[in-house]
């Protein structure tokens, strides 16, 4: 059964609608709420360019798990990238399906070796160092200032110069790469769609910067995700300056924005649970992958990605047509009832936590979920020892996206 007209109850949740992303967050979780009660995924928008909401958890499992079914390759973002765009630029990961996507996932893997990964651990280290040295030097002039920017002093810093140091780009190159994240998370028109890469010509010229340094260590490898990915064969070649250039641009959002908001997230959520954040203090050993975890399924960083039906199915009993697209609601997912005891509550110690906010599971699984967990604990276990009165100074500056939740700003004091 499919309901092309949501009841009268869901009306006001309609999440094709751009005006529903601009609604006060409670407004929003509370329509979820709603939604997952209802027996069926509900089908918002126009028949052939709408899709099925899936929005309880093990709806988002089971798309998850079941890519022969539910494909990527159409494009998986809202809304999709031109074919001219991709035709360019080449296909994103998430955009692709096996046996492609297992190829260059299977390159990408290997390239997080034990040596590399003890050189990122130690990277991450030495730059949250480095961040709250700044912060502290940078406090005596910024005294008599409105509080400054966690986003831009402290979340945004970490998570990009981690993935610049482990793609081994240079330090001559990394101001153009912060620009290029910037127009990335900008919105597409006034309203609310976010278009990866919207500025084109700015992406062109990361391509073209991954491209020499890809050039390079094609000639000179050393233990970089660079050289891994150049000196790989994918498809029977080699990766070249526009793969590169689209695999880059993915990291830039996957693992350097969704860990940004998801540190920003932190802050808030321990200063608005005081007592949460005295548990973690006591004994942040303890608590921090409970702390990371519970994060991460609460802000859910990102809320949703979009699947196409390769042929009819049937979900939990519901038919879906081949052609048709499901969208996966993880933020919804990840406050389902049936699995999450007092969802709208922060509790790192929630044991077990089975949230979605690295994905659903399948071969589209979060890549950079070890990485990401990483940042999180050390900057935290430095922000926590080093500034022990950290807080958020006021509420977060939220971005309106229907795919992100993006702090665009949050002012802190310590």
């Amino acid at each position: 059964m499919v309901v092309h007209h949501p009841p009268a109850a869901t009306r006001r949740a309609d999440l094709a609608d751009p005006a529903f992303w601009l609604r006060p967050e409670r407004e929003r979780l509370d329509a979820f709420r709603e939604l997952r009660r209802l027996p069926a995924p509900v089908f918002f928008g126009r028949p052939g360019s709408g899709f099925h909401a899936l929005v309880r958890h093990r709806d988002v499992v089971a798309a998850s798990r079941n890519p022969e079914v539910f494909r990527s390759g159409t494009g998986v973002t809202t809304p999709r990238p031109p074919r001219w765009v991709r035709q360019v630029f080449g296909d994103s990961m998430v955009n692709l399906d096996d046996p492609r996507h297992a190829r260059l996932r299977g390159v990408v893997s290997r390239a997080f070796t034990p040596r590399v990964v003890a050189r990122i651990s130690a990277d991450v280290g030495r730059v949250a160092t480095g961040i709250v040295d700044d912060v502290l030097g940078g406090h005596g002039a910024a005294r008599d200032r409105d509080p400054a920017d966690f986003v831009e002093a402290v979340a945004g810093r970490l998570p990009l110069e981690v993935i610049c140091a482990m793609m081994g780009v240079p330090s001559e190159f990394r101001r153009e790469v912060r620009a290029q994240v910037d127009h990335a998370v900008e919105r597409a028109g006034p309203r609310w769609r976010r278009v990866p890469g919207r500025n084109l010509r700015a992406l062109a010229r990361l391509h073209a910067v991954m491209g020499r340094v890809g050039r390079e260590r094609r000639r000179a490898p050393t233990d970089d995700l660079i050289s891994a990915l150049v000196t790989a064969d994918v498809d029977g070649r080699r990766l070249g300056g526009r793969e590169l250039g689209s695999f880059f641009s993915l990291l830039l959002v996957a693992g350097v924005e969704t860990t940004r908001n998801a540190l920003a997230h932190g802050l808030c959520l321990l200063t608005a649970n005081p007592g949460q954040r005295e548990l973690l203090a006591a004994d942040f050993d303890r608590h921090a992958a409970g702390f990371v975890d519970e994060v991460v399924r609460h802000a859910s960083p990102i809320i949703q990605f979009r699947r196409t039906l390769a042929r009819d199915h049937e979900l939990h009993g519901h038919r879906l047509r081949a052609g048709e697209d499901v969208v996966l609601f993880y933020t919804s997912a990840n406050r389902d009832e049936s699995v999450f005891a007092d969802p709208d509550a922060f509790d790192i110690t929630r044991s077990p936590n089975p949230h979605v906010g690295f994905g659903g599971g399948g071969p589209h699984f979060c890549l950079g979920t070890s990485l990401a967990r990483e940042e999180m604990t050390v900057l935290f276990r430095e922000l926590l020892t080093r500034l022990p009165a950290i807080r958020a100074a006021g509420p977060p500056r939220l971005a309106a996206s229907s795919f992100d939740n993006r702090v665009a700003s949050l002012p802190f004091t310590f």
